[in-house]
Parts: C-alpha cells; sequence; structure tokens
C-alpha cells in the first residue's frame, strides 16, 4: 500500500488545521514535507508531518 501522511499547516493565519496525502508507490525515500505547500494558504516552511506512532 503506498504511504499516506498526515500534515498540519502551522501558519496562524491560515484554517488549514490538517490534510492527508496520499503518495504514490514511486515516491523517493528521501521525500519529506519541505517538498509540499499548503494547499489553502501556499506555504511551505509552516507544514508539519503528525507523527501517529
Amino acid at each position: 500500500m503506498p504511504p499516506t501522511e498526515e500534515i498540519v499547516c502551522t501558519d496562524d493565519d491560515c484554517f488549514l488545521d490538517l490534510f492527508e496525502n496520499h503518495y504514490t508507490y514511486d515516491v523517493p525515500d528521501d521525500f519529506d514535507v519541505t517538498g509540499l505547500s499548503c494547499p489553502v494558504c501556499g506555504g511551505t516552511d509552516c507544514l508539519e508531518p503528525v507523527d501517529l506512532e
């Protein structure tokens, strides 16, 4: 099953609190949230993965 990751936006001006990102089977092992942007505010340095462990 391809990986799924919950990500939060920490920007105080953004109303998005959490989104789920579904990856494909060929996502590189070294890929992380620094390669993403918030789908609402467009910020890139305000995203943090949720650790479910």
